[in-house]
């Protein structure tokens, strides 16, 4: 598969992971106040301080990936608060936690930045980075924290993962008022090759375990599967799932997994080596039990053409309509599929399909009028696509090819990340540019997050604050 993808894995290998804490042999990574160079903070000339309010722990802010704040403010000059410069780029969707932004950068660190102005208030520097150079392929250099972090509010924790030298993938759990590290385990399958894996995708954290998704580095090198595992967070075995194929399958789209009301977990895959022949559950959605045991899954009827031209459905994560009974899955290949969640179908399930959308990183869901309404980010287009309660399907509005960031949705303006450094607010209603703010140049896959009257854009050196009430 090209493009970013996710991978490695770690199963069972149970209460002797839990031994490498942070009390480990070689000490952990402290927390400490950001060296020169490493956390600088400019703010906006006239900016006032931003007003922040709900948390956000959470790729698209919930564990359906919905990304929407339907009661939040509109645009009334939106411009940027505060820029902060960090040790490396930051790929991940930033959290906020009371009052305080955490970014996970390439640099392989994670910051705590005061939400009203930006100011450093701790960073605890995990691991160095891995050099692009030392992996067998990939386009991420260096390598530090890619996919976005999770938050436990039980325990005030958020869990990472950084690639660090060896190369392996090292779960840690950060204390978010401090920066202090609690625990630490890898959390790469036996077996497994880390090397051609990427932890691209969101963490999930949900029944009292942090889920890890995996696919491969860009390029597709190397004998890796697709895997999600699952970290207790209380201590015990970890659980594993691997993809039931000969190579690849990749649970890579940056959304990462996402979890329904029961507890149950779902991925969709990447493709896999096989373009004939029995079903391998690549290209497809899987739901999975919370100990990731395989329960169902749906794959186009064409899945293995499609696995034959890289044109997979893993590039973008399940979005989880509002009710959570029926979720969305758009890739590579162009179609759009809606598909029942309590009954998937196998292959050719679906409960409806349009044409013409290739897309890549996480859409956004609210409900409408006698259903729903998703934003998807499509290379054509950031794409409305309405779903009526008969499981119809339509199109709505798109916006011009340079507008195809993963959006979020604040009131009744979407937010989406556009070519040029510039972050676009739509009219959700008819796809009407109501503002656009320069941010800086992002990565393909970056999406804002959201409280109160702000959004916080991960940037290519940073953190970018945009104020919707200026």
């Amino acid at each position: 598969m090209s493009l970013l993808r996710s991978a490695s894995g770690r199963a069972g290998a149970a209460l002797l992971g839990l031994l490498i804490l942070a009390g480990c042999a070689s000490g952990p990574p402290t927390a400490r106040a950001a060296p020169a160079g490493a956390g600088t903070v400019a703010t906006e000339a006239g900016a006032a301080p931003l007003q922040l309010g709900a948390d956000w722990t959470t790729y698209h802010g919930d564990v359906a990936r919905s990304g929407a704040v339907p009661s939040g403010p509109d645009p009334q000059a939106p411009a940027v608060a505060w820029r902060a410069t960090l040790d490396g780029a930051v790929y991940a969707s930033p959290l906020v936690v009371g009052g305080v932004v955490v970014a996970a950068t390439e640099g392989g660190s994670l910051y705590a930045l005061d939400g009203s102005t930006g100011a450093v208030r701790w960073r605890t520097h995990l691991a160095d980075p891995v050099p692009g150079g030392d992996l067998p392929c990939g386009d991420i250099d260096p390598i530090g924290i890619t996919g976005t972090p999770a938050y436990d509010p039980a325990t005030g924790q958020v869990f990472a993962v950084a690639t660090q030298a060896g190369v392996q993938h090292v779960l840690y759990a950060v204390d978010v008022r401090t920066g202090r590290v609690v625990t630490k385990r890898p959390v790469d399958a036996p077996g497994s090759q880390p090397a051609a894996e990427l932890q691209r995708g969101a963490l999930l954290f949900a029944n009292g375990t942090v889920y890890v998704p995996y696919g491969g580095n860009y390029g597709d090198c190397g004998q890796y599967l697709g895997r999600v595992v699952g970290v207790p967070t209380a201590g015990g075995p970890e659980t594993d799932f691997a993809v039931p194929t000969t190579r690849e399958g990749g649970i890579w789209a940056a959304s990462g997994p996402a979890a329904l009301p029961g507890g149950d977990v779902l991925v969709i895959t990447g493709n896999g080596e096989a373009v004939g022949g029995a079903w391998d559950h690549s290209d497809s959605i899987l739901r999975l039990s919370p100990q990731l045991v395989l329960r169902d899954g749906f794959a186009p009827t064409g899945w293995a053409e499609e696995n034959s031209v890289d044109a997979d459905l893993g590039s973008t994560g399940p979005l989880l309509l509002p009710g959570a009974h029926r979720v969305i899955a758009a890739g590579k290949g162009g179609e759009v599929y809606l598909v029942d969640v309590d009954a998937l179908g196998g292959v050719g399930g679906q409960r409806a399909d349009l044409a013409s959308c290739r897309s890549y990183g996480g859409g956004a869901t609210t409900t409408a009028p006698g259903g729903a309404v998703a934003y998807l980010p499509c290379s054509e287009g950031l794409l409305q696509v309405l779903v009526g309660g008969d499981d119809r399907m339509t199109r709505g509005w798109q916006a011009p090819s340079t507008v195809n960031g993963s959006p979020v949705v604040v009131g009744s303006t979407v937010w989406t990340p556009a070519s040029g450094g510039v972050l676009d607010g739509l009219d959700a209603a008819t796809g009407a540019v109501r503002a656009s703010v320069a941010v800086g140049a992002t990565s393909r896959f970056a999406t804002p997050a959201v409280s109160g009257s702000a959004l916080f854009v991960p940037t290519l050196t940073g953190i970018s604050a945009v104020g919707l009430r200026n």
